[in-house]
């Protein structure tokens, strides 16, 4: 039975006042895209006036519940043209489904699928990727979740609950990524600082060049089931603090401390995790923002942290790539049995395109095991 969730977002009316006294701070992005770009409305902007009060407890009830009992539990794929990534994890939905179409049982379905399935590519999702941006949050990631506004990152002054991707068709990211170190691969589940991290998470791009730049995942439920049994029983004792303070110094070391939009955090989450509808277990922890086990001495917790993360991130045969090439798709993952790394593997100017989309992230449960 999954613990009642837990952390819940600013009320409706608190971002609408701290919207009312939004200060812009400036914003490269938006002063390097041209006016007639069809998205500018969507470029990253940092205030130094839009603060949130921390996090507080909700419950969350997984859609996907509803279609374990369903006699038809993938009839929203009736008539789509499917294609799996990997036999195990991955799957790509070339076409015969409009997410925009989707009723609630549907929804609770789609739910399901992505738990069982890990991450699901849907491509032909224009209407999807141009829909209102109310949709996207009260209508769309509401359904799956409370939507989570970043702590950091740059964001649409309308729109907060958006999470972004931005590089300039005209950048230095790839010059920039391996000034100090040899790969840009940076495991990591999104957010698992919170004390309800994210389940099922949306991405979709509103430009990208045709080729590279693709999104490596991860399996971690069989990461975790590849680990042998005694290891596996000992694992399940451990619990791990995650900090978002890191993340924090970053953004302020970039765009100032007054551009923090809320404290950061840290949250204590067992090391291996149980998926609320699926029942399975995973491995949940990731560099990005694991830091230490607690109730060990450091060079110990080092020493495990360090084991499962070389396996998370060498493990090829239990990984998945979202290729991001072709304009209209949409990328769906549960980041409770997931975890992923953008690929910077372009040369800026290479192409002469813009890199530019948006996340739609709901908090799900607090991790149980």
């Amino acid at each position: 039975m999954s613990t009642t969730a837990t952390q819940t977002a600013a009320t409706a009316d608190q971002v609408s006042d701290q919207l009312g006294a939004y200060k812009i701070k400036g914003s490269a992005a938006v002063e390097a895209a041209p006016d007639s770009y069809k998205y500018k409305r969507f470029l990253p902007e940092w205030s130094t006036t839009f603060k949130l009060p921390p996090l507080e407890p909700f419950e969350h009830v997984d859609p996907g519940h509803k279609a374990l009992s369903d006699p038809e539990p993938q009839s929203f794929l009736r008539g789509a043209t499917t294609r799996h990534i990997t036999p195990g994890f991955g799957t790509e939905i070339t076409s015969g489904v409009d997410l925009t179409k989707l009723d609630s049982r549907e929804r609770s379905q789609l739910a399901l699928f992505v738990a069982q399935r890990g991450v699901v590519v849907f491509r032909q999702q224009q209407n999807f990727v141009d829909a209102d941006p109310e949709w996207w949050i009260k209508d769309w990631t509401s359904f799956f979740g409370r939507p989570h506004i970043h702590p950091v990152s740059g964001q649409p002054k309308d729109f907060p609950e958006l999470h972004l991707v931005w590089r300039e068709d005209k950048g230095t990211t790839d010059e920039q990524a391996f000034l100090g170190r040899l790969s840009t691969t940076t495991v990591h589940s999104d957010l698992t600082y919170e004390l309800q991290p994210p389940g099922l998470t949306a991405l979709f791009l509103f430009d990208t060049p045709e080729f590279g730049g693709d999104t490596l995942y991860i399996d971690t439920v069989t990461a975790y089931e590849r680990l042998s049994p005694s290891f596996r029983a000992y694992l399940e004792t451990l619990e791990v603090e995650h900090s978002g303070f890191e993340q924090a110094a970053r953004s302020a070391e970039l765009h100032g401390a007054d551009s923090i939009k809320r404290q950061p955090v840290r949250n204590v989450h067992p090391l291996v995790r149980r998926h609320p509808v699926t029942g399975k277990k995973a491995l949940f922890v990731n560099p990005g923002f694991s830091r230490r086990i607690i109730g060990l001495k450091q060079e110990e917790s080092d020493a495990i942290l360090g084991l499962l993360y070389d396996h998370l991130s060498k493990g090829h045969d239990f990984q998945a790539r979202a290729r991001w090439g072709e304009l209209g798709s949409v990328t769906l993952w549960d980041n409770r049995v997931t975890a992923h790394s953008a690929l910077v593997d372009w040369h800026d100017g290479m192409d002469g395109k813009r890199r530019h989309g948006a996340r739609l992230t709901p908090q799900a449960e607090r991790p149980f095991l």
